[in-house]
């Protein structure tokens, strides 16, 4: 099941990208390679498209920016798009994600610069605090690679599994040393797991799903990420070779802006954490 999710998501967003291609056509070079065109920026709806709204409509005028913000609901498709200049930057995602994603498709990705954090939690429609979770209960976690053991690290660090030593940034389930609660897992596109709470016990989901599906991390959450030397901030990214591209260079300065800062801290309250 987890690698055929994984499959299909990609198959899917290749396809989805193939025809906006063959539409768009000479999109590419306005997009990427035209520095003088408008900044065409790949962008998960929240918090990322939300913050980048913000800048567009408060901020990138004054600051000479001609920004475009093109939103998509998947983990594969900004990175794709990104590589072949269909859209001139992304903001979506973290470096583990990142490393794990240039490595299995030969893509080029590099990061700008570092926005802001989104804690991963665990969330339940069935119980209030974790020791209420009973033996056996289902826990469902993303299942792309990056994700699925970040969720796990965060399930460990709560004491609810211990993972095998040197367990990293592709840790699965089969990397789960001790189950005291004999925990059972169900691995979910992470975009499906917000709609999994009726379904099983608990949940593990990126901060991103969990706002967009109406949880508020900071008061929902049965536990959240700790902030503190978190690897997972999200940040801007461009193909490698055009991180001096003006536009980008405008658009990072930008996004980490005092005004951008109050607004995330305004309108996430806590639930989206700047990282600068």
């Amino acid at each position: 099941m987890r690698n055929t999710a994984k499959i299909t998501t990609a198959v899917l967003a290749a396809g989805a990208l193939t025809l906006g291609l063959s539409a768009c056509g000479s999109d590419k070079s306005s997009s990427a390679s035209d520095t003088s065109g408008p900044l065409v920026v790949a962008a998960s709806p929240t918090p990322h498209a939300e913050i980048l709204d913000y800048i567009k409509d408060n901020l990138a005028k004054k600051a000479g920016l001609d920004l475009q913000v093109k939103e998509f609901t998947d983990y594969v498709t900004p990175n794709t798009a990104t590589e072949d200049g269909s859209v001139g930057a992304n903001y979506f995602q973290n470096q583990p994600y990142l490393d794990d994603f240039n490595k299995k498709n030969g893509t080029h990705i590099v990061p700008v610069v570092t926005v802001h954090l989104e804690p991963l939690g665990l969330y339940s429609h069935k119980v209030k605090k974790t020791d209420e979770l009973k033996s056996g209960a289902t826990v469902a976690v993303p299942n792309d690679t990056v994700n699925e053991a970040r969720a796990l690290k965060l399930l460990a660090s709560k004491g609810l599994i211990t993972l095998k030593d040197g367990a990293g940034n592709s840790a699965t389930t089969q990397d789960i040393a001790k189950n005291p609660k004999n925990l059972k897992f169900k691995e979910l596109e992470a975009a499906q797991t917000p709609r999994s709470l009726d379904d099983v016990d608990a949940a593990v989901i990126n901060g991103n799903y969990a706002i967009s599906s109406g949880l508020k991390p900071a008061k929902d959450a049965l536990f959240l990420e700790s902030a503190t030397n978190n690897p997972y901030g999200n940040f801007l990214a461009v193909k490698k070779g055009h991180e001096s591209d003006p536009r980008v260079k405008k658009l990072a300065k930008l996004l980490t802006s005092p005004e951008v800062k109050k607004f995330i801290e305004d309108k996430y309250a806590g639930s989206v954490i700047p990282s600068f």
